[in-house]
């Protein structure tokens, strides 16, 4: 078990995302991985961003926990800097890890319910926080 930060970020109506397509299945997850050792869950969620996305953010509020192999924590987050897309984690950098393909996407938020999204109560979370006003 590994606890694991990610980062929700909601731009013009839009949820990043990385699409995942893994033993021929497509998913999308939220950016972000494991916290490392004497990392705090915000830190991680930031260090995950610029890996993954290769944008730095600012880390809001937890909007969610899910237990799921550890906790996984979910941060509201904005960007400040960087280009989206231009993530050099170790994802994208090693061919050995064999584990599918990452690829950041921006999705339209009303089209959450109709993609799979792991883990789904977040997505539908941030969606009524979306319809509720509550993201920009």
């Amino acid at each position: 078990m590994r606890n694991r930060s990610a980062v929700v970020i909601v731009e013009n109506n839009k949820l990043a995302l990385m699409k995942r397509i893994r033993d021929g299945a497509v998913y999308y997850v939220f950016p972000g991985g494991g916290i490392e050792d004497g990392e705090t869950p915000a830190e991680g969620a930031k260090r995950e961003a610029l890996e993954e996305l290769g944008v730095e953010v600012n880390v809001n509020e937890c909007i969610s926990e899910v237990e799921y192999y550890g906790t996984q924590y979910f941060f509201r987050s904005e960007i400040i800097s960087g280009t989206f897309g231009a993530g050099q984690g170790e994802e994208f950098t090693d061919d050995k890890r064999d584990r599918g393909t990452y690829l950041p996407v921006w999705v339209n938020i009303n089209e959450l319910q109709s993609i799979e999204i792991r883990p789904k109560e977040v997505a539908l979370k941030i969606q009524s926080l979306f319809n509720d006003g509550g993201q920009s």
